[in-house]
Order: structure tokens, then sequence, then C-alpha cells
């Protein structure tokens, strides 16, 4: 069973910037793809970033593409999102997913993934 621990929210002002982690325990996740979606206060949870077993492919929402970038070191059992030039719309609880069948779905489709964590709250203010 792998678990994963998010990590690395606060607050911040506008146009700052966070990075937040992913670990996995539990055993390797290098086997997996990996996502990360973030829920705001009653809004459903939303697709923010993906990346495949290797790292080589990345994929985002719109509404982060060139602010936010997703990595992993398999080595150390992590996937990072770096974010910046936050907006106060990004205010939400971020969370990661492993993927469970990469081949079945939809990347951005959070029914696809599995053994989400407790989530970081990243809250930027204006």
């Amino acid at each position: 069973q792998v678990q994963l621990v998010e990590s690395g929210g606060g607050l911040v002002q506008a146009g700052g910037s966070l990075r937040l982690s992913c670990a996995a325990s539990g055993r390797t996740i290098s086997s997996y793809r990996i996502g990360w979606f973030r829920q705001a206060p009653g809004k459903a949870r939303e697709f923010v970033a993906a990346i495949s077993q290797s790292g080589g492919i990345a994929s985002y929402a719109n509404s982060v593409t060139g602010r936010f970038a997703i990595s992993r070191d398999n080595a150390k059992n992590t996937v990072n999102l770096q974010m910046n030039g936050l907006k106060p719309e990004d205010t939400a609880v971020y969370y990661c997913g492993k993927r469970r069948d990469p081949l079945s779905g939809s990347y951005y489709d959070e029914g696809v993934y599995d053994s989400w964590g407790q989530g970081t709250q990243v809250t930027v203010s204006s």
C-alpha cells in the first residue's frame, strides 16, 4: 500500500511562491503517474497537474499553466509542485494522488486516482 503525505502549504501574498511536496511511503511510486488536485471551500476538487512515471511528461490545468511546475524525484519517492505567481484564486487545499491505471480514464479525472493524502492548505492573500 502506498501512503501519500502532502506538505509545504502556507500563507503567501499574491505574486509569491510555494513549493509543495508529496512524499510516499509503503512502496515506491516510480511506476505510478501522480496527480495534484485542489479543492477550494464550497467547490469540487479540480485537477492541477500530473506527471508521468519517469517525469518526462507533465500536464497542467489551463489556470496554472506557465505558473506551476510539477516534478518528481523517484530516488526520494517524492513529487513536487512549484507554484509561482500565486493568485488569491489559487487558495485551496492541495492533494496528491496516485493514478491506479495509466491506461484507464483521463489524467484530469480525480476518479482515476487513489491513495490521497490529507492535503495541505494554501492561502494566497491579495
